[in-house]
């Protein structure tokens, strides 16, 4: 259809529609930025307040927290009776201060209310997100800039850890704003801007987040930063460049920062924390496969392909420039930031997915350079990476809602209509990739991820109840006929059910909830089916009078098994 205006013919729909939406959105950098905000958002907040707590590090981390404010002890880190010193207390630290603010904006039951200790993941995930586009601007222009932060935003790792309350999010934002640190150094901007109080902006975003880094996670921060210095070091035979950052000022600041609660908790706890931070937790990752994470190198390389989807297939398309470039300094730079840690990681015997976050951004920033310079491959095997585009958004929702048919015997049509559109838009990302270029490409695979978030994680997954057997105990407690049941678990321990019942429950065994119901009123036992012939036996000889209440069914997803657990209430002769 067109419209004439003065003898003249137009397109009422402009022909090249997304290529005008980006130089929209990349307008000025506070449009860039506002967008950003707003497409983070869109990509992580499906599910955010929903999903129930995760199993296990989200809970273990959420139910420390908790301990701190009932408690109003922000120095020790507990769960339960035990000791928890694997990380500092940095995310605590954070979790606590939206807890409280959420109680005090009267948010019922804020303690157990597990999107807040969400929040501080969600603005690392947002803040890390900017921090990229911030970082990306020292090496491409605003346009390439956004796209490497977009790219960020939509990445399927990303997003999960933007919904789950643990570290892993903030650390990647620290992270990001030290090497954009680095960065400038590194190429000589800050040399332009070294005297009087602009002069120390740089060093005091470097040094200020390597504090924060290491109060957040311990030293990989530092590993990070560290790596990168020393193969420049290596490459370049020169450090000279790290004078810009003014160590002799910026190590003072970062000790400062860091010492006062290290020297508390080591005050508090001696030589534990060291013991179960550095040689449990550190030591042992090393050298062994830790809760059964092990897995051989490669593991993150073939992981990558998804968990940086939709910018994967860009990646493999543009290897061949930055190898071509791997001499010049921007690229240089980008490379040190992201092969040496690489491949420490995969020679690292423990393996989870989260760890190679940091170095996502390295990865999007050498995308982003090579689509300024249109440098991407046109060898033939290569382009057929873009296929990954429509396979990815057809599997991904077909595999949640056949585990939906599975697990609740309901087919989730809400979601059906979100996941065709993302189907469409992955499809022409890959049908139009010759014709329209990577750019458009790039920004109809988001569409198609935001999309898919919605579907998935924003409507499915909080359908797949079995998987979350906590929440259904916890509801469970509302039928004990009475105020503030006491509680027991026997054959189910998970975090998430001491963070959602009570940091007073008590995990036992089958023989151990009999007589815990034993020792008065008002008091509820989960008995897992393998505990049951137990705790039967042991309340027949003690002449325990108790009364069945309902049965859940599911699905453990940490132990891979299906549960049964029964409700017992205790109650009087």
């Amino acid at each position: 259809m067109a419209a004439t205006t003065q003898g003249e013919t137009r397109p009422l729909w402009p022909a090249d529609a997304l290529g005008r939406l980006l130089d929209l959105a990349t307008a000025s950098h506070g449009r860039a930025v506002a967008l950003l905000i707003a497409v983070s958002l869109i990509a992580f907040l499906p599910g955010f307040f929903q999903l129930p707590p995760i199993d296990r590090d989200e809970a273990r981390f959420a139910q420390a927290t908790k301990q701190m404010v009932e408690s109003s002890d922000y120095i020790d880190i507990r769960f339960q009776d035990e000791v928890r010193y694997k990380k500092p207390v940095g995310i605590y630290w954070l979790q606590a201060g939206a807890v409280n603010a959420g109680a005090a904006l009267g948010v019922p039951r804020a303690h157990t209310t597990i999107w807040l200790y969400r929040i501080p993941s969600l603005a690392g995930a947002v803040g890390a997100v900017l921090l990229t586009y911030w970082t990306a601007l020292a090496f491409v222009r605003r346009r390439y800039a956004y796209l490497a932060a977009l790219m960020m935003a939509a990445s399927v790792l990303l997003g999960v850890e933007a919904r789950l309350a643990k570290t892993d999010a903030m650390l990647l934002l620290t992270t990001v704003a030290a090497m954009g640190a680095m960065a400038r150094a590194y190429l000589g901007e800050a040399g332009a801007t070294s005297r009087g109080l602009r002069g120390l902006m740089l060093p005091g975003i470097f040094w200020t987040a390597l504090a924060a880094g290491v109060l957040l996670k311990g030293p990989l921060i530092l590993l990070f930063a560290g790596l990168t210095a020393v193969t420049l070091a290596v490459l370049d035979r020169s450090l000279r460049w790290m004078l810009a950052l003014r160590p002799l000022v910026g190590a003072p600041w970062f000790l400062a920062l860091v010492l006062p609660w290290f020297l508390a908790i080591i005050g508090r706890a001696g030589e534990g924390f060291f013991a179960e931070s550095v040689g449990h937790d550190l030591i042992g990752k090393i050298l062994n496969g830790q809760e059964s994470h092990g897995a051989p190198p490669g593991f993150y390389f073939l992981l990558f392909w998804f968990t940086f989807w939709p910018a994967a297939p860009l990646a493999a398309l543009v290897a061949p420039a930055v190898w071509a470039e791997r001499r010049e300094k921007a690229t240089r730079f980008l490379l040190a930031w992201l092969v040496p840690a690489w491949i420490l990681f995969e020679i690292v015997v423990t393996k989870l997915p989260h760890y190679v976050l940091p170095l996502y951004p390295a990865v999007a920033i050498l995308i982003a350079r090579a689509l300024e310079r249109r440098t991407l491959t046109d060898v033939a095997w290569l382009r057929r990476a873009t296929v990954w585009w429509p396979l990815v958004a057809v599997l991904l929702p077909i595999v949640a809602i056949v585990g939906l048919v599975i697990l609740r015997r309901q087919l989730g049509f809400v979601a059906w209509p979100f996941a065709a559109v993302a189907m469409i838009f992955a499809f022409l990302a890959w049908r139009f990739y010759d014709a329209d270029g990577a750019d458009r490409s790039l920004l109809r695979a988001t569409c198609a991820q935001v999309l898919l978030a919605v579907a998935v994680l924003g409507i499915i997954a909080p359908l797949l109840r079995p998987l979350f057997p906590s929440a259904a105990l916890a509801r469970s407690l509302d039928t004990a006929g009475c105020r503030n049941p006491r509680a027991a678990s026997a054959g189910y321990h998970e975090p998430s059910l001491v963070f959602l019942v009570g940091t007073s429950i008590r995990l036992t065994d089958g023989a151990g909830a009999a007589d815990f119901l034993d020792r008065g009123r008002c008091r509820v036992a989960f008995v897992e089916a393998r505990q049951e012939k137990a705790f039967i036996q042991r309340a027949e000889a003690i002449g325990l009078y108790y009364r069945a209440g309902p049965r859940i069914d599911g699905f453990n997803i940490n132990g891979g098994r299906w549960l049964s657990i029964a409700v017992y209430r205790s109650e009087g002769p």
